[in-house]
């Protein structure tokens, strides 16, 4: 199968709409200005983008568990600040799956999703009201 390549236009109309999302990620936190590991206590420390710093365990990561402590000390931040990168022990972790993995999955998450699916806009309850009308979420087609 051919691969097929992306017109230059389709992905300037992407860029707007790129930006808006990296200046969001920038204005929640989701974006490293800084890193540095710290000997003393063995962790990896980030300030955020929203002034928070962030620091975990290196030995939390299993990519990094076993690495010396100079190994640790050369991380590098990505350009943008999404990511970590240690070239000799060729691992890349991204800061929002780092705060992500540090809240508890069973329960936090699934809180935060409930909270997500709470979002109300005008479209929102225009769609609620025009599927209660119909009587409820339209089913799945028989072939779906």
């Amino acid at each position: 199968m051919a691969k097929r390549r992306t017109a230059g236009a389709k992905i300037l109309a992407q860029l707007p709409a790129a930006r808006a999302r990296e200046a969001r990620d920038r204005r929640t936190g989701r974006r490293a200005l800084s890193v540095v590991y710290d000997r003393r206590t063995g962790r990896i420390m980030m300030e955020l983008t929203n002034g928070i710093v962030f620091g975990f365990p290196a030995t939390a990561i299993p990519a990094l568990a076993h690495a010396t402590p100079g190994q640790l000390a050369a991380v590098r931040l990505s350009p943008g600040g999404s990511g970590l990168h240690w070239e000799e022990l060729d691992a890349d972790l991204s800061v929002a799956g780092l705060l992500l993995s540090s809240i508890d999955r069973s329960e936090q998450v699934s809180e935060l999703a409930r909270a997500a699916g709470r979002a109300r806009s005008p479209a929102k309850a225009a769609a609620a009201r025009a599927n209660g009308a119909k009587g409820g979420r339209p089913r799945k087609a028989a072939g779906s």
